[in-house]
């Protein structure tokens, strides 16, 4: 089994290499590239050194209910957090990779880091370094966190929108292309949260 408080250190190291000097660092990562429905959702996260919080981790490996109580304790003690989101139409007419650096543009605006680093995304045109790191939710403390809050974020946005459109199950597939949601599109067609560039397939 994993240590987790050690697991966290090893990651609050990698961006300590970025923080000499008393640089800012800011990590930013993003949820929804993939779904056919909802909005592409970044956070841009700065995080104290201290207190280190052991289960920050790739959201992806983290259990809802885990996301949500360590969401909890990012917002609590995060220096700066920002928040960017895109919706499926403008989604559909910039297309998603675009629509994702808009979104991480947004979120940077109010974050006054000097070194931001990025899981994976180029060429964001922020004002402080920036720094693509590949599976970057894997190895950085920052993007780690960053990863975990915007996973929730998009997370209660789906669920609230499974209360308008219940027959998709936005709740359970959070509006990825499972056989219960791609089912639904077959026989009722899409919602106004759907991206149309997505699911031509389906419709």
């Amino acid at each position: 089994m994993i240590d987790r408080a050690l697991h966290a250190a090893e990651l609050m190291e990698f961006d300590r290499n970025y923080r000499k000097g008393g640089l800012v660092v800011a990590g930013m990562d993003e949820v929804g590239r993939g779904p056919l429905a909802g909005n592409v959702v970044t956070a841009c996260v700065v995080m104290p050194e201290e207190p280190l919080i052991p289960w920050i981790d790739d959201s992806k490996k983290l259990s809802e209910s885990r996301r949500e109580k360590v969401f909890d304790e990012i917002m609590s003690c995060a220096l700066y957090v920002g928040i960017g989101e895109v919706s499926p139409e403008e989604i559909d007419r910039i297309n998603i990779l675009e629509a994702t650096r808009k979104a991480m543009r947004k979120a940077a605006e109010a974050v006054p880091a000097d070194i931001f680093l990025i899981d994976a995304v180029t060429g964001l045109g922020l004002k402080g370094r920036e720094v693509p790191i590949i599976k970057g939710d894997a190895t950085s403390y920052s993007i780690a966190a960053a990863s975990i809050v915007a996973k929730v974020i998009r997370d209660r946005q789906m669920k609230e929108l499974d209360k308008l459109y219940p027959e998709y199950g936005f709740a359970r597939n959070k509006g990825y292309g499972t056989k219960e949601h791609t089912d639904a599109l077959k026989r009722i067609g899409p919602c106004p949260e759907h991206r149309r560039s997505f699911i031509t397939h389906f419709v």
